[in-house]
């Protein structure tokens, strides 16, 4: 797993220096766990970028003050409006205790089904998962290839080597559908058979009457 660096200057804590950090175009972070004290910290904007914008999962060794910390980013927040990041969380790792975190998930490969015209929908693109820290993974693989047009997979049918899935186990994670257009056929030929089945049960009803009538 690729470990990040981020190089931070510490602040003290407060509204205001949160403030004074984001004119500076730096995020307000803060540093907690294993016994250590909570470590207030500052990191410019696209030192963040890195952990934020990817599809894996990432250490994280912040350094501050010249002490080195072993972390990951356990949660971050965005401006509602400018999509800025305005505040990180960090998670000081123990190498004997179990830490939560978000994985991401990849979908590999391309389904039977959507070779046969299916859609692939995803419902699931992180997932918690608690392991040691020797354990995480950078994210966890779905094969979908052999999925036919129909079929899903749960989170009960993940393999989870060394870490444990937390997330209920009939949740689906990713299905083939039909086509919108193939399900619209389906039901104007179901509309088709119900009204040809009628005109031959009224067709049936006039025969008497025509062959009385000759």
């Amino acid at each position: 797993m690729e470990v990040i660096t981020l190089e931070a200057k510490a602040r003290e804590a407060g509204k205001s220096q949160s403030r004074s950090a984001r004119r500076a175009e730096e995020v307000p972070c803060v540093l907690y766990g294993q016994g250590e004290e909570p470590r207030t910290f500052q990191v410019p904007e696209l030192a963040l970028r890195d952990l934020i914008y990817t599809d894996k999962f990432h250490r994280v060794h912040v350094v501050i003050d010249g002490k080195t910390y072993d972390c990951v980013l356990k949660d971050f927040q965005m401006h509602p409006v400018t999509d800025r990041v305005i505040h990180a969380d960090f998670v000081v790792l123990n190498p004997k205790e179990k830490v939560k975190v978000r994985i991401p998930v990849h979908y590999v490969g391309t389904a039977r089904g959507v070779r046969n015209g299916g859609v692939q929908q995803e419902f699931i693109h992180k997932i918690s998962v608690r392991c040691l820290p020797s354990q995480l993974p950078e994210s966890i693989a779905i094969n979908v290839t052999g999925l036919k047009i129909g079929e899903r997979i749960l989170v009960r049918d993940m393999e989870s080597e060394g870490f444990e899935i937390l997330a209920p186990k009939d949740s689906p994670l990713v299905s083939i559908r039909r086509p919108r257009q193939i399900i619209a056929l389906d039901d104007d030929e179901e509309k088709g058979e119900e009204g040809a089945a009628a005109a031959a049960e009224d067709g049936g009803d006039d025969a008497p009457a025509e062959e009385a009538a000759e």
